[in-house]
């Protein structure tokens, strides 16, 4: 069965590939900051912005594709319950990189399943990373190794590259942690096709 992604993301795509889940990439272009800027004087905290992001993607495209399966999915940052962006450049990255350091954050990937636009099952998985100390210089040197539009896209940490390396510890499952808690998702389609 082949299903939709409604993600750009081409990490999200490969996790499917590894299990053996085609997939067809229909992007949702669902304005994020908008949204999550409603969210926010809603008083919405970073757990149900995430979950609120992946169902609007899902249902936006699982409209435009009767009877098909769409994958929505959106991964948030969170420190002391309040939201991390993403980068607009790279001094606001550094400046990211600045609050998260020495500190505990949670990473919160939210995933929905929607079938002609309506959601039909979602999850959500927090993971808790703690960052080592770092110097401003080192974190510095980090974000040169970045190339500006990942950066931008991808956010302050790329966990599956050099990223690994900023981290005393991370708690939680690694293909969540790159964006799409796969085994739920196996489950769950195991469970829609019997």
């Amino acid at each position: 069965m082949k299903i939709i992604l409604a993600s750009k993301s081409n990490v999200r795509k490969q996790i499917l590939e590894k299990n053996n889940i085609s997939s067809e990439v229909i992007v949702s272009n669902v304005d994020e900051d908008e949204a999550k800027k409603s969210l926010l004087m809603e008083g919405a905290t970073p757990l149900i912005i995430s979950k609120n992001l992946a169902e609007l993607k899902s249902i936006k495209v699982s409209r435009q594709n009767p009877d098909r399966l769409v994958l929505g999915a959106d991964s948030v940052v969170s420190l002391d319950n309040k939201l991390i962006n993403k980068p607009r450049s790279r001094e606001e990255a550094l400046k990211i990189l600045k609050k998260l350091n020495n500190s505990k954050h949670y990473l919160i990937s939210s995933v929905c399943i929607s079938k002609n636009g309506a959601m039909i099952w979602n999850h959500t998985e927090t993971s808790e990373l703690k960052m080592k100390n770092f110097k401003d210089e080192e974190l510095e040197k980090y974000l040169e190794k970045i190339k500006t539009e990942i950066l931008l896209a991808y956010g302050v940490y790329q966990v599956e590259a050099d990223g690994l390396n900023l981290f005393e510890y991370i708690k939680g499952d690694h293909d969540s942690i790159m964006g799409l808690p796969i085994k739920q998702i196996m489950n769950y389609i195991k469970k829609y096709n019997q």
